[in-house]
């Protein structure tokens, strides 16, 4: 099954020529969520061929115009074009009032249903599920109310081994066998040894969105060993002060942090307009946590079962 992530913009505060503001798309099987919806992302949907209406969540980190401008234009272009698939739309307290007003005024009923779920962004804790994944709240710590995203899948089945399956069995017992479970008779006793029939499964992928915020090591349990973890690092190193003042990190910082957890891999993205040239940013980084990567516009990361 697919666990893609493509980066649609990584600029932090303004955009630039060449790099937009903050918003990426996780498509998990079928399922394609939308992680912030800074100006211009409906642009760049259509330049990746990312086809808008078959979002179905939208998850909206804070209510700082990078990392939601786009996201009333989003929502009437869905409408415009007839939208009826239902939306989940996360976010931050004051979202659905901004939203209300920008329909109100502008004389917009939606062809779809919106559902707002608004969320506690000091918590961790879980705000959607379905029969792949769950998705809890990462709490931030910035300038406004702020929170990151924890994508897991859900453990998966085991395999079945074919040709060592008894023929005398029953779909209800497969499905127990692949659930883990030995088959028993009525009596009690064991008819099928799960571990003779059946392999491990493949294993449950995840992805660790944490938007802006300072260096905060309190959510290290929460990203701990995590497939993919992107981190904001606004800022190099010697801008340590700054980045503190704002309520940003730096890559350095970024990439400790990655180290400490233990993540598998690293993406560093929300780049302050004064680096035009990403590169120190990418080699400050990998002196501390070697497996990162740039979050540059349409890259994609695939991460494999």
């Amino acid at each position: 099954m697919e666990f893609e992530l493509k980066i649609l913009g990584s600029s932090s505060a303004t955009p630039s020529p060449d790099r937009h503001h903050t918003a990426q798309v996780l498509t998990i099987g079928n399922q394609i969520h939308l992680i912030d919806c800074g100006e211009n992302a409906q642009m760049q949907l259509m330049r990746y061929k990312v086809k808008h209406q078959r979002i179905s969540n939208i998850f909206i980190s804070h209510l700082h115009g990078d990392h939601f401008f786009g996201l009333f234009g989003l929502l009437s272009t869905m409408h415009l074009q007839h939208r009826t698939q239902p939306l989940n739309l996360f976010g931050p307290p004051g979202l659905a009032e901004i939203l209300t007003t920008q329909f109100r005024y502008s004389h917009t009923q939606l062809s779809f249903k919106l559902t707002f779920h608004e969320l506690n962004t000091t918590v961790h804790a879980p705000i959607f599920e379905d029969k792949t994944i769950t998705v809890h709240t990462l709490p931030m710590q910035h300038r406004i109310d702020c929170c990151g995203f924890l994508f897991r899948e859900k453990p998966k089945l085991r395999h079945l081994i074919k040709d060592k399956l008894p023929s005398f069995l029953s779909h209800a017992q497969l499905v127990r066998l692949k659930l883990g479970e030995d088959i028993l008779d009525e009596a009690g006793n064991l008819l099928v040894a799960n571990a003779n029939v059946t392999s491990e499964p493949n294993r449950s992928r995840s992805y660790a969105y944490c938007s802006d915020t300072r260096y905060k090591e309190d959510i290290l349990p929460y990203i701990s060993q995590v497939d993919l973890l992107y981190h904001e690092a606004t800022f190099l190193d010697e801008l340590r002060e700054q980045a503190a003042y704002t309520m940003h990190s730096t890559a350095l910082q970024a990439a400790t942090l990655a180290l400490k957890a233990e993540v598998k891999r690293l993406l560093i993205g929300h780049f302050s307009v004064r680096y035009r040239d990403l590169t120190p940013l990418l080699r400050e980084a990998k002196s501390i946590f070697d497996n990162t990567q740039l979050a540059l516009e349409g890259k994609t990361i695939n991460i494999l079962e």
